[in-house]
């Protein structure tokens, strides 16, 4: 990326004008190369054949190096220095010139070069078949009709038995919030179908509800961990912001795609600094659909609802209210829908309308009052049909997750503790935060409110002060700040936290009311010692340690009868 007192059209110009003669030099095919001027700089994105991506970055390096240097002679030995930092070689150090850069890159190229990847993408691309790679191994085809390969030992195109291979339904899911949550539905949906269905989000990689792994596994590594598995039938595929930025989507080829929303969140990284751009990157799983796939978008949301239709894909808008305008307008002209409408969710496919059940009894909207995950159910209704599973399927789903708090861990958990409500939520920006503090209200009565408040370093100032205007705003009697010691990510120990309280004073909150922990738990346990019968306690819990401890903690307190104002046992 390119410092933004340096990202002058004529430097992204003479960036731009290297890369495509580096491109052409190396005999690469004609491809889009795209610049694009942020207010942090500028970044510029090639594309490449799939067996020269290492080989294209330092064709990216060497070219804006080469301008810079060309604008700038004094820096040309620092130049050269941070091109050899950045592609260690030390037989063959990096040049700026472009007769011996080119020489050097033809090289390289050629050493990385995998003429039967080549080939055997192509194949698969004629024949409309899913393929990917990663820096192992290529598979072509997906779950049950896969087959992966070696990179060193790939076959010809001839020597495969293509009619062996096929794809699969596959569903991505992007947005700020909800993806986790969408993903968990739709796999319980194509479950109840009788399909073998495996899905990747940020708590790991999971086939017919056995745990392959566990982390966040919500970009490619992920995806591909499914897709290779040759017992799934079905894929629900989480694609976070960050994956598409660095990796790309995981598959060409996808037959729903869902955008949950757009909120402010990670704005700085990689040149995304607002919603329009966040919108544009979310957006980008709609490429994968062919020309009848569905893009399922939330029409309440401003942003997407003015950038969605410019994907050019058949979409399925969904709302909190089936009289939404644009929603009403596109189910009237035969769209694919899903809103509430007199207390039912309804889901308008293929110019049926099917009654999905009363909101008020799917547990996941928790007796009507979670705003956030009716709009979860709508999107993964529209998704899961779709994806071909039947409304009679979706319903029955709807009618029972989330009445075990396991179905979606770490998501609106709800527990009564102690003559206490607990909610257990991953909250983790602003829009989050708002409606779970909406929920927490709703439960609260006339008991007091503690909110657990902390995030990852690499937000902006900004969002961090928005995120505690939001818990401000609900006049909490009790603030925990909690460290996040293992997600500083370039800020110093305690620098979020000042943030975080700085802002809540400003905004109200007593400084009586604030409290400092130095984890997840600890932080837990100071909101139950704190707390009486009738209170709300809204636990926003971001790690899966914190999580595990925290229910480990709550699940001990249950089985021992403790009531709110006794003490913890140690």
């Amino acid at each position: 990326m390119l410092e933004a007192a340096a990202a002058t059209p004529t430097t992204i110009a003479g960036w731009e004008r290297r890369v495509r003669r580096a491109a052409a030099a190396l005999g690469w095919p004609a491809a889009p190369v795209v610049a694009a001027i942020h207010p942090a700089g500028a970044s510029l994105a090639l594309s490449a054949p799939p067996d020269q991506l290492f080989t294209a970055t330092e064709v990216n390096e060497w070219a804006l190096a080469a301008t810079l240097a060309e604008q700038a002679p004094a820096r040309r030995d620092e130049l050269i220095a941070m091109l050899a930092a950045e592609q260690p070689d030390e037989s063959e150090p990096p040049v700026l010139g472009e007769s011996g850069a080119f020489e050097r890159l033809r090289r390289r190229a050629a050493r990385e070069a995998n003429p039967k990847l080549r080939a055997l993408s192509d194949a698969a691309a004629a024949r409309g078949l899913t393929w990917f790679t990663d820096d192992d191994e290529l598979t072509l085809g997906a779950g049950r009709g896969s087959r992966s390969w070696p990179l060193a030992e790939l076959p010809a195109p001839g020597q495969v038995d293509w009619s062996t291979l096929h794809g699969i339904p596959i569903a991505l899911v992007t947005g700020t919030n909800g993806k986790t949550t969408v993903v968990r539905l739709i796999a319980a949906c194509a479950r109840a179908a009788g399909r073998a269905t495996g899905w990747c989000c940020t708590d790991g990689v999971f086939v017919d509800g056995e745990a392959l792994a566990s982390g966040d596994y919500s970009g490619p590594a992920g995806a591909r961990r499914v897709l290779r598995d040759p017992r799934v039938e079905c894929a629900a595929l989480e694609t976070a912001r960050g994956g598409i930025l660095r990796r790309g989507l995981a598959v060409p080829r996808a037959e729903v795609a869902v955008v949950t929303s757009i909120a402010a969140d990670h704005f700085g990284e990689y040149g995304v600094h607002d919603l329009a751009g966040l919108a544009e990157v979310k957006l980008a799983v709609a490429r994968a659909l062919p020309g009848d796939g569905l893009l399922v978008v939330n029409a309440d949301d401003a942003t997407l609802s003015k950038a969605a239709p410019a994907a050019g894909k058949p979409l399925g808008w969904f709302a909190r209210d089936a009289g939404q305008r644009m929603l009403a307008t596109h189910r009237a002209a035969g769209g694919a829908a899903c809103a509430v409408a007199d207390g039912r969710l309804v889901l308008t496919h293929h110019g049926a309308d099917h009654d999905l059940g009363a909101v008020a009894a799917m547990p996941l909207a928790a007796g009507g009052h979670s705003a956030f995950n009716i709009a979860n159910l709508s999107a993964a209704a529209l998704a899961a049909a779709g994806l071909g599973i039947p409304p009679a399927a979706i319903a029955a789903v709807f009618a029972r997750f989330g009445a075990d708090p396991t179905d979606n861990p770490g998501r609106l958990m709800r527990y009564e503790l102690g003559g206490l409500n607990l909610v257990v939520d991953f909250a983790h920006n602003p829009a989050a935060l708002a409606g779970l503090v909406d929920f927490a209200l709703k439960l609260r009565g006339r008991g007091r409110l503690a909110i657990l408040l902390g995030q990852a370093g690499n937000r902006e100032d900004a969002d961090l002060q928005k995120l505690a205007t939001v818990a401000a705003a609900a006049r909490p009697d009790l603030v925990v700040l909690k460290e996040l010691s293992g997600y500083l990510r370039g800020r110093g120990t305690g620098e979020v936290c000042a943030i975080l309280r700085r802002t809540l004073l400003r905004a109200g909150v007593a400084e009586s009311a604030i409290a400092d922990a130095p984890d997840e738990i600890s932080a837990v346990r100071q909101a139950l010692v704190w707390a009486r019968p009738g209170d709300a306690l809204l636990l926003a819990v971001h790690t899966r340690e914190g999580r595990a401890a925290a229910l480990d903690l709550i699940e001990g307190l249950h089985s021992r009868g403790w009531i709110a104002g006794r003490p913890l046992p140690a």
